[in-house]
């Protein structure tokens, strides 16, 4: 029995760190860019994944809401997350910068 414990313990720190990611990744990314791929808004995202984080914590994975936070949780990273990320500039937030910035700074063209 104790393997079993330790394994269903394993699978809910999976389950935190895989919500926790998925969390992290909708917060970086800009809010247009949701509007842009056709997906529901970014605070819709931030709040559905919040609350599946928060309820993989607090709840046993042998509950019923751990295993509907997981859904939404898969829904974001096979669906939301690769149509941000086929974006051009994949999604990101900017920090600072222009549109004429290159790789190694501001591109003047020369002057």
């Amino acid at each position: 029995m104790q393997g079993f414990a330790g394994f269903m313990w394993l699978l809910s720190m999976g389950l935190i760190v895989f919500s926790g990611f998925a969390l992290i990744d909708a917060a970086t990314r800009r809010e247009d860019a949701y509007r842009a791929a056709d997906k529901k808004t970014k605070p819709f995202w931030l709040i559905i994944l919040a609350l599946a984080f928060v309820v993989n914590l607090i709840f046993n994975i042998l509950s019923f809401l751990p295993i509907i936070g997981l859904i939404a949780t898969i829904v974001y990273m096979v669906d939301v997350r690769p149509a941000l990320r086929g974006l051009p500039g994949g999604g990101r937030a900017r920090r600072g910068g222009s549109s004429s910035d290159g790789p190694y700074g501001p591109y003047n063209g020369g002057r």
